[in-house]
């Protein structure tokens, strides 16, 4: 039977919890209730795992929590906790699905707990805050949320098909992740999975190489290179789902440099240099940070060079400056790598549209990023490998794979 965890203030919230677990139940799947409420006086009756149990699994003590009566404190304490105590039930086997409800405050505790469990996990949170920006609850995995409609306040007419809705959804996904993960896989299916970054202009030689891995037996995963999908790569690094890095594409790299909107954070390619696992690294789309529609881009920008890529992105070109510094940042990540790292550097072009003749060919900057990134990597143990092509010139993206599987195997 498969176990669905409701995560919520339980309470304030006990008569909603109390209403789902219900019907989650009735469609055939376990609960376990989790409290992370710290507030009230009254405690939550019924639940399998208490407010204190949470507050100490967290770092800290309830009671210290409700004297201190400092709401931020409390909330960062319980969401740690939370996150830990599903992890546990997730390690007992006690854990096929998740599902919360709240609103702004619940709702980032909650997630914080989901977004801790590995993808492929059914994750389901109802939220007042599910028809603006999702991306912090959401993060780099597969948190699925539905809009709230009305508050959690109460079962009513409108909450209570809302809440019905979810108690048989995530009652059907519970089902499916308990039902995959009581069907063991021959050894003929495991391949070993690899990650790859693509953007619409290096797709060409993520294409290649994608076939040349399954040809060497991998499946390959490929990411958009919009922030969340190289947060998403770096996170499935972290959990042990990937093998390799296959990553030709480092765009997001120099949107957290200049501002633009597609940053996958500070810590983008660090993943796999912390944890060993072999990578191939090229700099694709290096020459372009992204932004909005036109009308959105920066003042401080006006002189620079634009590509309006469709309505609703506009790339501009990167500078000489602004590619040194690219060149030290990746350097720097990637020197101190505890696994095998080969850096490819396409001499001819980033993108598909710095090329000859292209709108973003800037060899200038091309080169002050090549010879940043040599400087940076003189004297590591990271391979770097000069290619006389475009990246997306026809053997690129093969040879990129081979080279990868010869660093898993260790044939290189």
């Amino acid at each position: 039977m498969a176990t669905v965890v409701l995560i919520g203030t339980m309470d304030t919230k006990g008569e909603e919890y109390a209403w789902v677990s219900d019907r989650v139940r009735g469609h055939g799947a376990d609960t376990v209730t989790v409290d992370v409420g710290s507030f009230s006086e009254v405690p939550a009756s019924g639940v399998d795992v208490e407010a204190d149990e949470v507050a100490r699994a967290g770092g800290g003590d309830l009671a210290a929590l409700r004297e201190a009566g400092d709401r931020g404190a409390a909330m960062e304490v319980m969401a740690s906790g939370a996150a830990a105590v599903v992890l546990r039930l997730y390690a007992e086997g006690r854990l096929d699905g998740v599902l919360g409800l709240g609103g702004s405050g619940g709702s980032s505790v909650v997630s914080r707990a989901m977004r801790a469990l590995p993808v492929g996990v059914p994750k389901l949170l109802v939220s007042t805050m599910a028809s603006g920006d999702v991306s912090p609850y959401v993060g780099e995995v597969d948190v699925t949320m539905m809009h709230a409609v009305v508050d959690v306040a109460g079962v009513n007419s409108v909450s209570g098909q809302i809440f019905g809705n979810a108690a048989a959804a995530i009652s059907a996904m519970a089902a499916e992740h308990e039902a995959r993960g009581s069907t063991p896989r021959s050894e003929g299916e495991r391949r070993p999975a690899v990650g790859l970054s693509m953007f619409g202009l290096t797709t060409p030689a993520v294409d290649e190489a994608r076939e040349e891995l399954v040809r060497l037996g991998y499946e390959p995963l490929v990411f958009h290179a919009t922030g969340a999908g190289g947060r998403a790569m770096e996170k499935l690094v972290r959990d042990g789902r990937l093998a390799g890095v296959l990553d030709l594409t480092t765009t997001e790299l120099a949107d957290d440099l200049v501002g633009g909107v597609l940053s996958a954070g500070p810590r983008r390619l660090e993943a796999a240099a912390e944890t060993g696992v072999p990578q191939v690294v090229s700099l694709g789309a290096l020459d372009m940070v992204n932004f909005g529609p036109r009308e959105t881009v920066p003042a401080e920008f006006g002189d620079r060079r634009f590509l309006v890529h469709n309505p609703t992105v506009t790339l501009m070109r990167t500078t000489p400056e602004e590619s040194a510094e690219l060149g030290r940042r990746i350097g720097a990540k990637l020197a101190g790598a505890h696994g095998p790292v080969s850096v490819l550097l396409p001499l001819r072009g980033l993108s598909g549209i710095d090329e000859d003749g292209g709108p973003f060919r800037d060899a200038v900057a091309d080169e002050a990023l090549f010879s940043a990134l040599r400087a940076a990597l003189a004297g590591s143990r990271a391979e770097v490998v000069e290619v006389d092509a475009h990246i997306n010139s026809p053997g690129f993206g093969r040879d990129a794979a081979r080279r990868l599987d010869g660093l898993i195997t260790g044939a290189v």
